[in-house]
């Protein structure tokens, strides 16, 4: 036997994973099979049964009894009489005999096979028990804890099971960790080979709905009942509710005390802003709710094309539209009715070019125009589409002669219309692009304007690069000159000390000092020095001369007086 105590491991397996007893069972049946045939081919009768009162699965391997040696074809399965008597006594040709296998003799590939079908059986049992379990709960909102994030894919742990909360079922700027708790609402359960998979959605207009019923107990018991949601997730979402009982106002009981109840589900959605509409059987006045906070001055109903042309006045009109259109298409979608608003002052001019078109056709004088406007005919537009049974019924029309001309003149004045449109669009496109070349050309010149100035002052600054550079070798050039300069002092030292040794030489001395500037002149060779040079030389001679009178007024003392 493989399996030791296969009934407590059944049991307890069928209560762990909330599998079927049976389906457990059948399962190991077909295990055992397949190991059978896995050892000795597919061609042997082999029955498998489990033993309720054992708790064992036995298999039995069926053989066709025939008379002789030579009748046998398929040895797997077909025995001698003589054989089949050793079996059973009673036996007779034809009859097909079972004989218990002992598993044990299978062999340790044929219990891997069995592993194998036992393992994917219990893997099939499992998807199909989570399948029956979350596919009655399709459309319900249920809690889970964030397991992982895959591809920015949600994987939520429910338990039993894992579900996937897809990036386009998330609410935007809405972020979440391993761990966090999370409830959402189940869109859809899918059956794959790989498991079932439970779709999770936050978006979804349901999600509100069941949230809702969740913190309202009036709509749980039925009293108000809610005729409708529509969401743009983490922005606004719009729900309509109706009131079966006159005493119980519908919008209040979801509101709740102080914003009790309808706070919590702006908790839940994250801050998400929720208008709580009055539902209405009157389609005009329902989109009046729909579309407040807004006054509605005039509502007109095609309820053949289901349009409403909303008239609203000048300061209501960004509300009624809200936000990026916000507000006039969410009230679109609860109400199903195409909505297009548009100010007083818009419509009222409308009114009066459509007036004008109508004075502008021939054949119809004030009079006429006035008739055709009160009836609904409020241009020569709606003029060239209308019926004429219909113009026959207005006064002034008197037979379908003048009703016929009075469309043919209106289809004619809508085609000079168009042209003198298009004539008009062409115009303006022209002028834009003249505009948009104008602007070009403008960019270009102030582009080579601005390049232009760039290289001017590049060429300034090489210029003044250059003068500094100039500067600094004059200057380098004259603190040589200075150098030298400086040297002079020595050699008029030396003409002093001469000139001190031989007083009475004082012409020679003289003449010595005189010759120090031919020297300096000599040395410095640049003309740049040469005035700077003299002048010291100068100041020298006379440096020597006075040195020299006063050696001279030393060695011969004025006498004294007597």
């Amino acid at each position: 036997m493989l399996i030791t105590d296969i009934k407590r491991v059944v049991e307890q397996i069928s209560r762990d994973k909330g599998i079927d007893r049976n389906v457990l069972i059948q399962a190991l049946e077909e295990a055992l099979k397949s190991a059978a045939r896995k050892k000795y081919g597919n061609t042997i009768d082999i029955e498998v049964q489990y033993n309720e009162d054992t708790g064992e699965i036995e298999v039995f391997q069926f053989m066709e009894v025939v008379a002789t040696k030579d009748d046998i074809t398929e040895p797997d399965i077909q025995i001698t009489l003589e054989q089949g008597l050793k079996l059973d006594p009673d036996c007779e040709v034809g009859d097909s005999l079972g004989t218990k296998m002992d598993t044990a003799t299978f062999g340790r590939i044929a219990a891997q096979s069995a592993k194998q079908v036992i393992i994917q059986k219990m893997k099939d049992a499992e998807r199909d028990v989570v399948f029956s379990n979350y596919i009655d709960r399709k459309g319900e909102i249920i809690n889970g804890i964030v397991q992982r994030i895959d591809r920015r894919d949600i994987i939520v742990n429910l338990g039993n099971t894992e579900a996937v909360l897809p990036v386009r079922e998330q609410v935007p700027r809405e972020t979440y960790r391993r761990g966090d708790r999370i409830r959402a609402y189940i869109m859809d359960v899918l059956y794959e080979s790989r498991g079932p998979q439970i779709v999770l959605s936050r978006t979804h207009s349901e999600f509100l709905v069941h949230l809702f019923r969740t913190e309202v107990p009036e709509i749980s018991e039925g009293i108000v009942t809610i005729m409708g949601a529509v969401r743009e997730a983490g922005v606004r979402a719009k729900i309509a509710v109706a009131s079966n009982d006159s005493d119980i106002d519908p919008v209040g009981a979801c509101v709740g005390m102080k914003g009790s109840r309808v706070q919590n589900v702006v908790q839940e959605l994250r801050g998400e802003k929720i208008d709580i509409i009055t539902w209405h059987v009157d389609p005009a006045k329902f989109v009046c709710n729909a579309l407040a906070p807004a006054e509605i001055a005039r509502v007109i109903i095609d309820e053949e094309n289901r349009t409403m042309e909303v008239i609203v006045p000048d300061e209501f009109l960004s509300i009624a539209i809200g936000k990026r259109g916000q507000n006039v298409r969410l009230a679109s979608k609860l109400t199903e009715w195409h909505l297009d608003v548009i100010s007083e002052e818009k419509y009222n001019q409308a009114m009066q070019d459509g007036y004008k078109s109508l004075e502008a056709l021939p054949d119809v004088d004030t009079g006429l125009a006035g008739v055709l406007f009160e009836k609904g005919v409020h241009s020569a537009k709606i003029l060239s589409r209308a019926p004429i049974e219909e113009l026959l019924q207005i006064n002034g029309i008197e037979d379908e002669k003048q009703a016929t001309t009075l469309v043919e003149a209106a289809e004619q004045w809508v085609i000079e219309d168009a042209e003198r449109k298009a004539a008009e669009a062409e115009r303006a496109a022209a002028e834009a692009e003249a505009e948009k070349a104008a602007a070009e050309q403008a960019a270009q010149e102030e582009a080579a304007a601005e390049a232009e100035a760039v290289e001017e002052k590049a060429s300034t600054q090489e210029t003044d690069a250059e003068g500094t550079d100039a500067a600094a070798a004059e200057s380098e050039t004259k603190d040589e000159g200075t150098d030298e300069a400086t040297a002079e002092p020595e050699t008029k030292d030396e003409g002093t000390d001469e000139a001190a040794a031989e007083p009475e030489t004082k012409d020679e001395g003289t003449d010595e000092a005189t010759d120090e500037p031919e020297t300096k002149n000599e040395v410095t060779n640049e003309d740049t020095q040469a005035k700077t040079a003299a002048d010291e030389d100068a100041l020298t001679v006379d440096d020597a001369e006075n040195s020299e009178s006063a050696i001279t007024e030393e060695d011969n003392p004025p006498e004294p007086e007597k």
